[in-house]
């Protein structure tokens, strides 16, 4: 694979910015290390433009008549190398250098397969791009029965997350998917996206943005989204015991304020916690959810997820110096299981990025290549909470700035999300990112 196209802007409108857009993509189609004709585009907009993403995506389309499939959705947010837009009218477009017969868009009007076909046979989905609407009925199981349709059982995307329209792309081959007849490409509700087969070889990593308060518990009793009692003890007095406040007295708004800040990092029954006992940090098979409300009279706590017997349950709050470094790892991981034993970030703080110097330009020979084995990131796709973003790491762009640190000059896009996908899990206050690479490496 060659590197990924890709462009981002801002402008009021809608097509001001997508002639910028455009303007840089074909700029990098035109150089040798880019691919020159992708048939697979992600787009992303942010809500600004939810309105018009039926006209935009057909500006898209007809402006790059070889992008013949694409997929997409809307955020509060958009993100590209080194920069997001929030809380602006922006896009942000990267085209695939995937071959055509490696990868499937699929909607809830032409969805993958439910058993795959036999190796051999036809297209085999291995991993999976989703994008969802966070209302749709029963997420959680539709998350895993779409795991289930791929071999590896990994998903990975993100909730649209959208103040005027929720809307999702689903365009395959020529405009129209089999069995979607005249559908325009634009879709509200459900899920879509894009399975890629076992060709298609990329790395993908969870980062958590909460780091746990107090100790790790055992839910005893529960009921619905209720959690009755931690290790046998009421549920409520372990939440006040492990924040230090009491509502009882005059005046318990102090202890409410602290509650409102605090959330809870589930483990499923049966999966033992991976990161909180060894390093004090989440490790990916915990997913934070809201506290919705106390119970007072059963001494319960109420989450914004369905809770059983057997889960392990931490409180926890969003903590900056933990997402940050959290971020790091995360990115470190990816460099050192694409060039083992071969690279050593630098501190953040020692890069002449942070000391504001310049960055390496794009396309710069050696910008995301990994020394030695010559092996390269093509492009990455990154997901973040809404929650997440440049002000909570410190300042505008902060976020893309430490992923831009880590792996260097690489095409990147994203969103911004009402929530995170990543293996067969909802996840919330956290970024999954996405690499692409041009050799042999599996999620």
């Amino acid at each position: 694979m060659k590197l990924f196209p890709t462009g981002h802007a801002t402008h009021p409108q809608w097509r001001m910015a997508a002639a910028l857009v455009l303007a840089q993509l074909r700029a990098q189609m035109a150089l040798p290390e880019y691919a020159t004709a992708p048939t697979l585009g992600l787009l992303y907009i942010t809500d600004h433009y939810g309105n018009d993403a039926q006209a935009l995506l057909d500006h898209l389309s007809a402006e790059l008549p070889e992008v013949t499939d694409w997929s997409g959705t809307v955020g509060v947010g958009v993100s590209a190398n080194n920069a997001e837009y929030f809380d602006e009218p922006a896009l942000s477009v990267m085209l695939l250098d995937v071959p055509a017969d490696q990868y499937r868009v699929f909607s809830g009007v032409a969805p993958l397969p439910t058993h795959a076909p036999r190796p051999g046979s036809g297209f085999v989905a291995h991993t999976a791009l989703v994008h969802a609407d966070g209302h749709t009925p029963e997420l959680a199981g539709l998350l895993a029965e779409m795991a289930a349709r791929t071999e590896s059982g990994y998903l990975f995307g993100g909730l649209s997350a959208s103040r005027t329209a929720s809307v999702q792309f689903a365009v395959g081959g020529d405009g129209n998917m089999a069995g979607q007849g005249g559908a325009s490409g634009v879709f509200d509700g459900g899920l879509s996206g894009v399975a890629f087969d076992a060709g298609v070889a990329l790395v993908s990593r969870v980062t958590q943005g909460c780091q746990p308060v107090g100790a790790l518990h055992t839910i005893t009793a529960a009921q619905d989204n209720v959690v009755l009692t931690l290790d046998g003890e009421p549920a409520l007095d372990v939440l006040l015991d492990t924040l230090q406040v009491s509502l009882d007295g005059g005046d318990p708004q102090p202890a409410l304020r602290k509650v409102r800040a605090t959330l809870a990092g589930l483990v499923s029954a049966g999966e033992q916690p991976q990161g909180q006992r060894r390093t004090g940090h989440f490790g990916t098979d915990t997913r934070v959810r809201h506290i919705v409300g106390l119970d007072g009279s059963r001494r319960g706590v109420a989450l914004a997820d369905q809770v059983e017997a057997g889960m392990h349950l931490a409180f926890c709050q969003r903590n900056v110096a933990a997402a940050r470094a959290d971020l790091m790892r995360i990115c470190a991981e990816i460099r050192e299981e694409l060039s083992p034993e071969e690279l050593e970030p630098a501190p953040l703080e020692s890069s002449s990025e942070a000391r504001g110097g310049p960055a390496p330009a794009p396309g710069t020979p050696g910008a995301g290549v990994l020394p030695q084995t010559g092996r390269r990131i093509c492009g990455a796709i990154y997901v973040s909470c809404s929650g997440r973003g440049g002000p909570h790491f410190g300042g505008p762009s902060a976020e893309l700035q430490i992923v831009r640190h880590a792996l260097g000059d690489v095409p990147l896009a994203g969103f911004f999300a009402g929530g995170e996908i990543a293996h067969h899990h909802l996840y919330g206050y956290t970024g999954v990112l996405t690499v692409f690479v041009d050799s042999g490496l599996q999620a």
